[in-house]
């Protein structure tokens, strides 16, 4: 316990330490929201990874997902690897950087109103980031209290206050840069964390060939192979369809999603995006891949050791007890770098939403509808940080009693903003054509289709998710070929940044032949 203690203050020192040192990049408001942009490639890379995965993935999402689909949930990391980092820093990156610094855009609603022109674009799209990433929040809060639970024996209550505190003192400091600092100190911790929890937990099963042997022997509870031996050890598991829906949820939603995207605005060069392309996947394969490859054995635990009767006799799964249960044995050493990698992995996460809903309802809301577009910069400094006080006891108050699993939580927060954002942001970036009924529509039928699972419940709020972002990428542009047209030398304007001229001298002063 001493052991455990030591780290966890070590690591609270750490941090508070960060939010101190980066006091000196926040005194303006570019500098407290993008670090003025002026972020190095490495920086960047684990800002953006530390931001993707936290105790949601490892403790959710792995554990879940691992006992739905045994070792295939494996593919779950690697798209978030293939598709949620390396495609995404190539395709959207340099763009990103380029068109919102041009535009002036420190936020996703601020990019919406300059690329399409409305600020009601701007209002709207800040209200529903501020509403959906409250349960987001809240769950990460949930995934981190269940280990701390397990490791120290505190109450579920004091896990969420003192995060929530913690969280509070160092973004208030330092601002963006305070968060990047952070995140590549907590990312390191996380790669090393993971690589060494899975070699003593396949170690405690006898080794990785005897744990898949194991594994291989379990019948498939799943509709799709109900009964059949091996469905959980072969190469797409049980449910390949299911899977298929995690892949695109987890994987393709980060590109529409504020706090994600806000990481390519702070790039500090053109290098910066290619160095960082290659460390942000790298980091994904290890971190998300180890998580869900490590989840994929939770099957061989007990199914009394994770689940829950209720008084009426009913047997339900308590999957967000499923990674802490499988990690239970682990010796004191590992048991803290656990809780530290989890912990890192969280507070790096929570750190990016409040920034992120802190900036969008201050910059894009606040300033428009009471100022009027004129607050001053020391006022705006000021709500910034009164909105990060605000927004994390939201999600406390939530996280004090969670309606349901974690990976429920996270499916609704993904699926609303990425349903609504990502094909107006992404078509925004390279399409001319795109127009303001084509993104309105993508707004309603994200937040709606996600809105009308939520109170009806036709499927699943992950399903729910990528049908949404699915969906959006298809309506705007059939919307857009059908609906009036921005100006045309606005438009080009806007993608001018993209049309740099180079000059160049000639090396060649003579002619090629004198004749």
């Amino acid at each position: 316990m001493f052991l455990k203690v030591l780290m966890l203050v070590i690591f609270f020192a750490v941090m508070i330490a960060v939010g101190m040192y980066s006091r000196r990049h926040s005194s303006t408001v570019d500098g407290y929201v993008l670090g003025s942009r002026s972020v190095g490639p490495w920086m960047s890379a684990f800002a953006y990874g530390t931001s993707y995965f936290s105790a949601v993935i490892f403790v959710g999402y792995a554990g879940q997902f691992g006992w739905r689909f045994g070792l295939a949930s494996t593919w779950i990391g690697l798209g978030n690897a293939f598709i949620g980092s390396l495609l995404a820093w190539a395709v959207l990156g340099r763009r990103t950087r380029v068109m919102t610094k041009h535009l002036d855009a420190a936020t996703m609603p601020s990019f919406f109103e300059k690329r399409y022109e409305s600020k009601a674009m701007k209002i709207v799209s800040s209200v529903i980031i501020f509403v959906f990433l409250v349960p987001y929040t809240a769950s990460v809060y949930n995934g981190l209290s269940k280990l701390f639970e397990m490791a120290f024996g505190i109450p579920y209550i004091y896990c969420v206050l003192m995060m929530a505190g913690l969280t509070g003192v160092y973004v208030i400091m330092g601002g963006y840069m305070a968060t990047a600092l952070n995140d590549f100190i907590q990312g390191i911790v996380m790669l090393i964390g993971i690589c060494a929890v899975i070699f003593a937990v396949l170690n405690g099963h006898g080794g990785f060939i005897e744990a898949v042997r194991q594994l291989s022997g379990i019948p498939s509870e799943v509709d799709v192979t109900l009964g059949q031996q091996g469905a959980y050890a072969s190469f797409f598991g049980p449910d390949p369809k299911s899977l298929l829906f995690v892949v695109i949820l987890t994987s393709l939603g980060t590109w529409g999603l504020p706090q994600m995207v806000q990481k390519f605005y702070a790039i500090k060069s053109e290098k910066a995006v290619a160095t960082g392309t290659v460390v942000s996947t790298f980091f994904a394969i290890i971190v998300a891949g180890g998580s869900y490859f490590l989840g994929g054995f939770g099957r061989l635990l007990d199914v009394s050791q994770v689940s829950k009767t209720a008084a009426d006799g009913t047997v339900a799964m308590a999957y967000d007890s499923i990674m802490p249960t499988l990690l239970s044995g682990l010796p004191d050493i590992l048991m803290g770098i656990l809780i530290v990698l989890v912990m890192s992995a969280s507070m790096s996460t929570l750190s990016s939403l409040v920034l992120t809903s802190s900036s969008t309802l201050t910059l894009d809301f606040l300033k428009e509808t009471v100022y009027k577009g004129k607050m001053k910069e020391k006022t705006t400094l000021l709500w910034l940080r009164v909105l990060v006080v605000f927004f994390i006891v939201l999600s406390v108050v939530l996280a004090l009693d969670p309606p349901t699993f974690i990976a429920q939580l996270m499916g609704i927060s993904w699926g609303a903003l990425a349903g609504a954002f990502l094909a107006p942001f992404l078509y925004g970036l390279y399409w001319k054509k795109v127009t303001k009924s084509a993104v309105w529509c993508s707004f309603i039928f994200g937040v709606g289709l996600t809105v009308a699972n939520m109170l009806m419940g036709f499927t699943s709020p992950i399903n729910a998710g990528a049908e949404a972002m699915i969906g959006g990428l298809i309506i705007v542009p059939i919307v857009s070929l059908i609906t009036p047209k921005l100006k045309q030398e606005s438009v080009e304007q806007i993608f001018s940044c993209y049309d740099q001229q180079v000059g160049s001298t000639s090396t060649h002063t003579l002619p090629e032949d004198e004749a």
